[in-house]
């Protein structure tokens, strides 16, 4: 809203100092100090709000320090302080500031009810219309929303990512043929005669030719048909990403700061790439491609940050407030579309490899534990050992999963048999924060590296 306004004075009245304000670089540091300043000053209150509400944690997240109790939803702390700043510094009129908004919004609400639906589980709420409306989308014998409707969920959000990309003029990248002799490195260029704009299925990939890809590529047909098809297949990939790695931050929100730390590094990338990407000289040199007005975007991921910095002041350990799915969930949908729209999709499979690391830990230790149970049973009934009734042990991978939880809690607590054998003493859970940062922030220079690798 400031950025329209001294838009208009600039253009009415030619006010001195106002032309400011086009500037990319000079709105994300505002951006940045004006979430952080929010977040910060915000945090205690709601806080405050949280705990007098009795909106607090009551499940086992816990470890030697017992934090049952600590509030949560602290996301809408995060969510508040973005919003607010890209209301006010962001241009409202760039379709890719747009769907960051709707992202936010879209899987906020998605993450409210899922958090609100765990509170009216463990907390009891008095019967209301609402609390009858949540009790519709409670899981059986479980805390939070039916696991089918938060993916049905996530999957609308891709659709409509991947739709509005399909569908508006707007979102196009540049196919250049020559740089301009005597272009300034700081410029940024829309339309020299050089380029064009086109609309098009290719996305930044490492190890390839010029490092694109096409989704085309991977649909039989040719020509016209075969782009509509790779839009399909685009579309598609959208879909799973926003599922995927909005999923995989959820699951990384399991201590003080991890979430919060890891979710800033890649946003810090992810604006650095998109602020090379809204600038010809920069894409060329760095083969990414030339995305038109997605410089903006650099000013609502510098929120983000802001953000996320005034929310680790208060959720660093000891934590005195959880971000919750709230948080989690919007965040990581947040980086999902991010990356989305300035083609660099793939590289999360780097940038967010921590992300991963947690997805897969789970994925194998349920596999694993219950092909393993499985097997024992069946053992057992062959020998005439089982017993109706009986409780049969699985093997475990890890000694908890997500991964972050495999280096704190200590294996004597666990029943049966752990394959890892590492780390034999828990590890402070401080340290294993710091150190899931250190290797975020070694993923992220990895990714930007890879954009150089020919």
């Amino acid at each position: 809203m400031l950025y329209h306004l001294f838009e208009y004075l600039k253009q009415n009245f030619d006010f001195p100092g106002v032309g400011l304000f086009r500037y990319i670089s000079v709105r994300s540091i505002m951006s940045v100090i004006f979430a952080l300043l929010i977040s910060l000053t915000a945090g205690k209150y709601i806080i405050a709000c949280l705990k007098r509400k009795q909106i607090t944690d009551l499940g086992e997240k816990t470890g030697e320090n017992g934090k049952s109790g600590t509030p949560t939803m602290g996301g809408l702390m995060i969510i508040m302080s973005l919003l607010v700043s890209a209301l006010l510094l962001c241009d409202l009129t760039n379709l890719y500031v747009q769907l960051l908004i709707v992202a936010t919004l879209w899987l906020s609400i998605i993450g409210f009810l899922d958090d609100m639906l765990k509170l009216r589980q463990k907390a009891g709420m008095t019967e209301t219309r609402f609390v009858r409306f949540l009790g519709k989308l409670q899981r059986k014998d479980k805390d939070g929303m039916k696991g089918k409707l938060k993916v049905y969920g996530q999957v609308g959000l891709g659709l409509i990512v991947g739709l509005a990309l399909y569908m508006s003029d707007k979102a196009v990248i540049v196919e250049m043929t020559q740089v301009p002799p005597g272009t300034e490195q700081t410029e940024q260029i829309e339309d020299l005669g050089y380029i064009r704009h086109v609309k098009s299925t290719k996305t930044t990939i490492p190890f390839l030719k010029d490092n694109l890809f096409d989704y085309a590529w991977l649909t039989p047909l040719k020509g016209e048909a075969g782009q509509k098809a790779g839009w399909l297949v685009y579309i598609l990939v959208a879909i799973f990403i926003v599922t995927a790695v909005s999923n995989g931050t959820n699951l990384t929100d399991g201590r003080d700061g991890l979430a919060t730390g890891t979710v800033a590094i890649a946003g810090i990338t992810l604006g650095i790439l998109a602020y090379l990407s809204g600038n010809i000289i920069y894409a060329r040199y760095l083969n990414i491609m030339y995305i038109p007005n997605s410089g903006e975007m650099v000013i609502f991921m510098a929120g983000m940050i802001g953000a996320l910095i005034g929310f680790l002041w208060y959720n660093a350990y000891p934590a005195q407030i959880f971000m919750g799915d709230v948080g989690s969930l919007t965040l990581g949908g947040i980086v999902a579309v991010f990356a989305l729209m300035i083609r660099v999709e793939l590289l999360l499979i780097i940038l967010c490899g921590v992300f991963l690391a947690e997805s897969i830990s789970v994925i194998i230790q349920r596999l694993w534990y219950r092909h393993t149970r499985i097997r024992a049973t069946k053992k057992m009934i062959a020998e005439g050992k089982y017993k109706q009734g009986d409780t049969v042990q699985g093997e475990r991978v890890f000694v908890r999963a997500p991964l972050h939880d495999h280096y704190i809690y200590n294996r004597k607590d666990v029943n049966g048999r752990i394959l890892l054998r590492n780390p034999k003493e828990p590890i402070a859970e401080p340290k294993v924060v710091v150190r899931f940062w250190i290797i975020s922030i070694l993923l992220a220079v990895l990714t930007v590296i890879t954009l150089k690798i020919r």
